[in-house]
């Protein structure tokens, strides 16, 4: 479809007082606050006998044109991540439904099998997308993956090459390289993020130990994963193993969605902050060889998943209407709608 810009949107400029990045990744996590969302949970099942918890704001009404926007968290997220309620409420003001589809036992409820969810775990994703596809078959679908979600939404994208379910799909601060990010993550101030997100990992999986012979499946104790101190560490004992692969480097190599981005052929845009503390500029592709539905928009600042303008009293949340402009872009009632009104 013709792109069409209808909404303009002012290029990202970091808010006064934030330009720091760790202030712009950590900002929203301590400030910003939601009042209670109108949701509806679903539970998706899976084929493998899992299942994933899906949360609509504003269900989708088989009756109504509107599009339907289908947000992935990043690691150890969930719908309580403030990217997800304000994308969520910013796209019910914008007219879309949508609907967050959790990870294995990210929803606050241990999922059912021994193994859990990885960056490159793209058969879930894909089995809730062909559901919703069969289900609403005239609603146009979108997605949107921050972190670990948009590798995931990426690598898919990729596999799936010309036979795509969506119409257009959004990529924020995504690992795009894994080996390079566990580096990062373990230097500097990084550790602290490290730190943070390997703890709810870490009790996620002491959890399963007790369902499950996990010390069998992996050859370590509970004691043993109580002392992990490093993603690559945690990723070389339990994902990878739990997920099939060899090891934690395998499982980087085979997951990184960096490899995937020249096979896309859905209208794709990739935003990335150059000061982001949980990657370096060396994931990032050449965009020269990026295929045509693929914009890669590069910030200076912006830090991991932030992009807040304004000011530090008043902040602006500049990645939701960024992402809204994008897919209206896309959304063919949307589109529809417009000439109509003006003629065009």
């Amino acid at each position: 479809m013709t792109q069409h810009h209808f909404h303009k949107y002012k290029p990202f400029q970091a808010a006064y007082g934030l330009k720091y990045r760790h202030f712009q990744t950590i900002y929203s996590t301590l400030f910003r606050k939601f009042s209670k969302a109108d949701i509806e949970i679903e539970r998706f099942e899976l084929s493998d006998g899992d299942f994933v918890d899906c949360y609509w704001h504003h269900k989708a009404d088989l009756n109504k044109p509107e599009a339907i926007v289908i947000l992935f968290h990043g690691l150890a997220g969930s719908f309580h991540s403030p990217y997800i309620q304000g994308m969520m409420k910013a796209l019910a003001q914008a007219g879309f439904n949508s609907v967050l589809m959790h990870f294995r036992g990210c929803s606050g409820q241990t999922n059912r099998l021994a193994r859990s969810y990885h960056s490159g775990d793209t058969a879930d994703a894909r089995e809730w997308i062909e559901a919703l596809k069969a289900r609403y078959p005239q609603k146009p679908l979108f997605a949107i993956g921050y972190s670990l979600g948009g590798n995931m939404l990426l690598k898919l994208l990729g596999e799936w090459q010309s036979s795509s379910l969506l119409c257009a799909a959004v990529s924020v601060s995504a690992p795009l390289q894994l080996n390079i990010c566990a580096k990062q993550m373990n230097q500097g101030f990084s550790r602290l993020y490290q730190y943070v997100l390997l703890k709810i990992l870490k009790q996620g999986l002491l959890e399963k130990y007790k369902q499950h012979d996990i010390q069998s499946l992996i050859g370590i104790n509970e004691k043993k994963v109580k002392q992990l101190k490093s993603f690559w560490a945690f990723d070389d004992v339990y994902t990878g193993p739990i997920h099939g692969f060899h090891s934690a480097s395998d499982y980087y190599q085979q997951s990184s969605s960096r490899q995937y981005l020249k096979d896309i052929s859905t209208p794709t845009l990739i935003i990335h902050a150059e000061d982001d503390p949980f990657m370096t500029p060396e994931i990032l592709p050449d965009k020269g060889l990026l295929p045509a539905d693929v914009q890669l928009e590069i910030h200076a600042n912006g830090g991991h998943l932030g992009f807040i303008s304004g000011h530090i009293l008043k902040p602006e949340y500049w990645l939701e209407d960024r992402i809204i402009h994008f897919l209206k872009n896309y959304d063919r009632n949307y589109v529809q709608n417009y000439v109509q009104n003006y003629d065009l």
